[in-house]
C-alpha cells in the first residue's frame, strides 16, 4: 500500500481513521479517572499518554476537540485539578474498552462497565481498583494544538502505585508481568511481552553490528 497526502484525504472516513490511528504502532492503554464537583465519577480509556519528563515527573495526554461533544474528563479536571491514570490489563480489557461509550453526564462508567472505584490517600479522584499500576495526577498545564483543535493535558505524578515484585532494583517496571495491554487503532488490543533489555546506550558500549 502506498498512500499520498491526497489519497489519505480522499479515503473513506472510517477507513482513514483506522489507518491513521494504527500507523503510530502500539500505544499504551490507560483508563483516566476523574470526578466532578458534584462527586460524579467518570472513567475513559485513552491511548495517548506520554512521558514528558522525570524531574518533575510529568505525563501528558491528548484531549480530542471539545466542539459539540461534552468532554467529561476535561470538565472534571478543570473542576478540581486532579485525575488518575490506570493501566489496563488483560483481565479487564473488555470493560475498559466500553468506557468509550458516550454515556450521559452523571452516568458512571465504573457502574456501567463493572469496574471498581477506589479512593486512596485522601486523593479526590477515583483510581481503578482492578488496575495494578496506577497514578494520582495533578493538572499543571494545557497546551492547545491549533492545527486540529486538540489539547495536550499535562499533569504531575503525585502518587505512584505498583506491586513491589514488578519493580526491580534499578526501577524498571515489568509491564508484561502485570498483564498490561496496548492499543492499535481504535479497538485492537495487544498483549505485551518483554523481548530484550540492553544497557544504557553509549559510544563505549556500541556493539559491532557487522
Amino acid at each position: 500500500m502506498h498512500l499520498t497526502k491526497e489519497d489519505i484525504e480522499n479515503t473513506e472516513r472510517v477507513k482513514r481513521l483506522n489507518i491513521i490511528n494504527s500507523v503510530s504502532g502500539i500505544k499504551p492503554a490507560n483508563l483516566i479517572g476523574s470526578i466532578s464537583d458534584n462527586d460524579e465519577p467518570n472513567l475513559a480509556i485513552f491511548s495517548s499518554v506520554v512521558h514528558l519528563g522525570s524531574n518533575p515527573a510529568l505525563l501528558g495526554f491528548i484531549m480530542r476537540p471539545k466542539g459539540e461533544v461534552r468532554r467529561h474528563t476535561y470538565e472534571n479536571i478543570c473542576d478540581n485539578g486532579l485525575y488518575t491514570i490506570n493501566h489496563v490489563h488483560e483481565s479487564f480489557v473488555e470493560q475498559a474498552h466500553y468506557t468509550s461509550v458516550k454515556f450521559d453526564k452523571g452516568e458512571s462508567e465504573f457502574d456501567k462497565c463493572r469496574l471498581t472505584e477506589e479512593y486512596l490517600f485522601d486523593f479526590k479522584a477515583p483510581f481503578v481498583k482492578e488496575s495494578k499500576l496506577k497514578l494520582g495526577m495533578r493538572f499543571v498545564q494545557e497546551v492547545p494544538i491549533q492545527i486540529n483543535g486538540t489539547t495536550l493535558i499535562i499533569g504531575e505524578i503525585m502518587h505512584l502505585i505498583a506491586p513491589d515484585e514488578a519493580v526491580n532494583d534499578q526501577g524498571y517496571i515489568d509491564l508484561a508481568s502485570l498483564g498490561d495491554v496496548g492499543i492499535s487503532g481504535l479497538n485492537s488490543y495487544y498483549t505485551l511481552q518483554k523481548t530484550a533489555q540492553h544497557p544504557y546506550a553509549r559510544v563505549s558500549n556500541l556493539p559491532n553490528f557487522s
